[in-house]
């Protein structure tokens, strides 16, 4: 698969730091006095950093990048130096991609002895692994990466939910995690595994007044834009692995009549095709004025 991702050409880049607010995903840091691009697996490519550029350090490359290999990117990460490593590692862990992590833990002790830098000293610097349940209001950011799109598990009150639905509390929220954009959700997150899952175009819960209490109640969310958003190929090798790994029980893939959104229909029915587990996808559809137009099993 190929992606659209930054580049930054070191030689120009000043290490003004202008570039780093313009990266919402957190994956540019400054290191050692440069721009660094410290996790392909959360650049977006969609490049909001290089007008923020004022040398032209920043471009946008597309290169080979499926599936993610979290080997292939750490080999060029070890050759930025050390603390370009450990903010590497910093930002898996407050992303909450676990699994890459542990690949990457595994992997610098494999190769341990071809390191120039002592191995333990880095894994002391980096936090737990392991997958805590952090609710909303105690949320630490632990410097390494974007506590915006830090995972989060909201324990969320199953009768205050159980009240929405039936109606004594409608405007309660019954969303039980963050993040939610595709780009951003881990799909090995613990409130992905063995649930039933709404995958949904961007637009269809401002059309859907209802949509909290008809359709989100309690189930893990995941929202994407198949017309606006890039590197839709990782939607779907993350959509097999909400399936393959986290075990997911179904998939209601939740669109809006214009025909753009049809891409997120075919995304699931390639991330299934793909899957080695076969679940249940039912397939809605809502119209621009907020009715069900269709709803069926795919």
């Amino acid at each position: 698969m190929k992606r659209e991702i930054i580049k930054i050409d070191e030689e120009k880049c000043t290490g003004c730091g202008l570039c780093i607010p313009g990266c919402p995903e957190g994956a540019l840091q400054m290191i050692d006095g440069k721009a660094r691009l410290v996790s392909d697996l959360m650049c977006d490519g969609l490049g909001a950093c290089i007008g923020e550029c004022p040398e032209g350090a920043i471009e946008i490359e597309e290169r080979e990048a499926e599936p993610y290999n979290e080997v292939a990117v750490l080999k060029e990460i070890i050759k930025k130096g050390e603390n370009t490593l450990i903010a590497h590692l910093e930002h898996l862990q407050d992303h909450g991609e676990f699994a890459f992590l542990k690949q990457a833990t595994d992997h610098l002790e494999l190769i341990e002895n071809e390191l120039e830098f002592d191995l333990n000293l880095i894994l002391s610097r980096v936090v737990k692994m392991e997958e805590p349940k952090i609710k909303v209001e105690h949320h630490h950011n632990h410097g390494g990466g974007c506590p915006g799109s830090a995972m989060r598990d909201f324990n969320i009150d199953m009768d205050k939910v159980e009240g929405a639905v039936k109606g004594s509390s409608p405007h309660a929220s019954t969303l039980r995690q963050w993040p939610v954009q595709m780009h951003l959700v881990n799909p090995n997150a613990p409130y992905f595994r063995g649930a039933d899952v709404v995958l949904a175009a961007d637009c269809v819960a401002f059309s859907l007044g209802n949509f909290h209490q008809d359709y989100l109640a309690g189930k893990g969310l995941a929202i994407a834009c198949p017309k606006l958003d890039q590197g839709k190929e990782i939607y779907i090798e993350k959509l097999r692995q909400m399936i393959d790994e986290a075990k997911i029980n179904t998939l209601h893939v939740m669109v809006m009549e214009v025909p753009c959104c049809g891409g997120l229909i075919q995304m699931a029915k390639m991330a299934a095709q793909q899957a080695s587990r076969k679940i249940p996808i039912k397939k809605t559809v809502v119209g621009i004025k907020g009715d069900i137009l269709s709803e069926e099993w795919v």
